[in-house]
């Protein structure tokens, strides 16, 4: 074998190593991060049904690869409430590099043939999360709200009752949150484990 075809041999030889190489380095994984959210109800929704009791549902997401989804409520129909702690998951580097990064919600009618868009509710992550110590009450309070939910048709109808703790996690376990999201927006009160302890040192003292 001739020198020059040695030398190509060779050079073909640790090119195929270089290129299997560069194959098989891993990407750095993108860290994923986990939101907790409180979808509480929603009020004057467009009926999709028309003929039988419309039973809705919320799916819940950053990203669509990680939606999650709420019960169906039976009872509401067009005035559902759902009391459900979803966790939502993202990949953290969209607050940095995204500034219209958004929690959304897909609110639809359950059906034996098909599911139906009932309306589309959104919130930017940069309004809601704030940082911070989940363990501390400064930290995390109470921050109800109430959005606007959107038709497909792009008309607004209907409003979405949801809240988001400032810190991405509750204080509080989900055994807690038996509250009234309607008395938390409109007198702005403490939560139910706030008031009941109120009410005991009240009862000592006296």
């Amino acid at each position: 074998m001739s020198l020059l075809k040695k030398t190509r041999k060779k050079e073909k030889k640790k090119h195929e190593v270089e290129k299997d190489l560069r194959r098989r380095k891993k990407t750095p994984e993108r860290r994923v991060r986990e939101i907790e959210v409180l979808i509480y109800s929603a009020q004057n929704l467009k009926d999709v049904k028309h003929v039988t009791r419309m039973r809705a549902y919320a799916v819940v997401y950053v990203e669509r690869e990680f939606a999650e989804r709420t019960d169906v409520d039976e009872e509401g129909g067009v005035n559902p409430t759902w009391n459900a702690v979803v966790k939502v998951r993202f990949h953290e580097d969209l607050l940095e590099n995204e500034v219209m990064a958004a929690l959304n919600v897909d609110i639809y009618a359950h059906g034996h043939a098909r599911e139906k868009l009932v309306g589309s509710a959104r919130v930017l992550l940069c309004n809601v999360l704030k940082g911070g110590d989940a363990s501390e009450p400064l930290d995390n309070p109470i921050q109800c709200m109430a959005i606007q939910v959107w038709r497909q048709s792009g008309r607004p109808q209907g409003l979405l009752n949801l809240w988001v703790p400032p810190t991405g996690k509750f204080l509080i376990r989900r055994d807690s949150l038996s509250f009234s999201v309607k008395d938390e927006v409109d007198k702005e009160v403490s939560p139910p484990h706030v008031a009941e302890e109120n009410t005991e040192e009240a009862k000592s003292e006296t």
